[in-house]
């Protein structure tokens, strides 16, 4: 069997397939370490282990003693969502004597990725609930999450399409991404409503119940070990869960530690990162700067004293990052190959795709090296378009020195991806001692 923390880890990876799943498993750990939630419609206490949640994302910190603002925030940023696909609002389809469900493609997905597999849904749905008499109706939103095979992607057969292999598989997704989940049996009768019928059946309440939904396919086959000695790990969504769960994991441990925290240890989970941030959930909203104002006030600090805290702050904004393609090493920096297990990635960018500096790759180096920690370090190739992340946003929206670091990986952005087994534990030892650091 694995070790404990792999094998936390793929509990975690198979209980997350929506970013709405990810923020509930994450609250289950953290009220579990004495963390509560606040409402950010409430007067907030001064002092606290506490947690914030809107839609598919989370803010955590812990707050002992106001003396920690002394000493700033110690953020570790990363993303709830992977790139998938989705439901549209109207997603019945009828075409050749097979039901269909309308999908949109969510983020940078491979889209060929998705094809044969056996799928399943989650995310949540808003319904409507009865008020009082003479109120209007009111509504609440409630996740859902079947894990029985319910659609596939089936891929044109060889036969019809001889060149494939030498050409190429061609994509439309608005054609050749829409799930099977059935046959025509009625003829198309309820063709509108088979979809509907569906969630109202798993969430036990009537179909005109039903208001809206954010529902994405998830791949139903389960986290695992891979390789002669297992040393790689295969699933789906690590892009960023992993790193998700390393930041919570970490937050914890510190917390948990025999001495108390110097500075203020902060998880701040987002929704969105995959499309570009720009929503209430996202790193580019305000969600993390009033959360982070209001704890600092709250404790009792004024406007100066709570941007000093900002000028003692330092984030790690973790995402994953690309390990050398063994089959395609040419597309990698020739001088800057990443091995799995080899420990974390340093990513850095001259155009400011990621936020690492001189300044914040020299501290981040220091602390794994402290904490015994193997680090690598990556470039895109200069003749190919670099990814961001969170942390250029994060970084211009507090002014705060960030470092890009994540977990090396294949596959990023398919519907399953690989990494190595050993590098979680390495991300969970390097943040935690980023959290205890002063």
């Amino acid at each position: 069997p694995p070790p404990s923390e792999i094998a936390d880890l793929l509990t975690f990876l198979d209980a997350s397939p929506s970013p709405f799943h990810a923020v509930a498993s994450t609250v289950q750990r953290l009220e579990a370490a004495g963390f509560t939630a606040l409402d950010e419609r409430e007067t907030w206490p001064r002092t606290g282990r506490h947690y914030v949640t809107r839609g598919g994302s989370l803010v955590a910190w812990a707050l002992d003693d106001p003396a920690q603002l002394d000493e700033g925030f110690r953020l570790v940023g990363a993303h709830t969502d992977s790139p998938n696909l989705r439901i549209k609002p109207h997603p019945d389809v009828l075409r050749a004597g097979y039901r269909q469900l309308g999908v949109e493609v969510y983020g940078g997905a491979l889209w060929n990725s998705w094809l044969d597999r056996d799928l399943g849904l989650s995310g949540r749905v808003t319904v409507q609930v009865d008020g009082d008499p003479g109120e209007p109706v009111g509504t609440t939103t409630r996740l859902i999450r079947i894990d029985r095979p319910l659609l596939r992607i089936p891929q044109l057969a060889i036969h019809l399409d001889r060149g494939v292999n030498e050409n190429g598989l061609k994509l439309n997704p608005q054609q050749h991404l829409v799930p099977v989940w059935g046959l025509d049996h009625e003829h198309g009768h309820s063709a509108h409503n088979a979809f509907v019928d569906v969630l109202a059946e798993e969430l036990s309440i009537g179909a005109a119940d039903i208001l809206a939904w954010d529902i994405m396919v998830h791949d139903l086959t389960p986290a695992a070990l891979l390789g002669r000695r297992a040393e790689l790990l295969s699933s789906a969504r690590l892009d960023n869960l992993l790193s998700c769960w390393a930041g919570q994991e970490a937050l914890v441990h510190a917390v948990t530690g025999p001495a108390s925290l110097p500075c203020v240890p902060v998880i701040c989970l987002f929704d969105h990162e995959e499309i570009g941030s720009e929503s209430a959930t996202g790193a580019a909203g305000s969600l993390l700067p009033t959360i982070l104002e209001r704890v600092a006030l709250a404790a009792g600090a004024d406007r100066d004293a709570w941007l000093r805290t900002l000028a003692h702050s330092r984030c790690v904004s973790a995402d994953s990052a690309h390990a050398t393609h063994p089959n395609y090493a040419e597309r990698h920096e020739p001088n800057h190959h990443i091995t799995p297990n080899a420990g974390p990635v340093i990513k850095a960018n001259s155009n400011v795709r990621y936020a690492t500096d001189a300044e914040s790759a020299g501290w981040f180096k220091v602390l794994c090296d402290f904490e015994d920690v193997p680090t690598q370090e990556f470039v895109v190739r200069t003749d190919l378009a670099c990814g961001s992340t969170i942390g250029p946003i994060t970084a211009a929206r507090l002014g705060i020195p960030t470092v890009d670091v994540g977990v090396a990986q294949l596959s990023m952005h398919s519907a399953r991806e690989l990494c190595g087994a050993a590098d979680p534990a390495y991300f969970v030892r390097a943040l935690t001692g980023f959290f205890r650091s002063a």
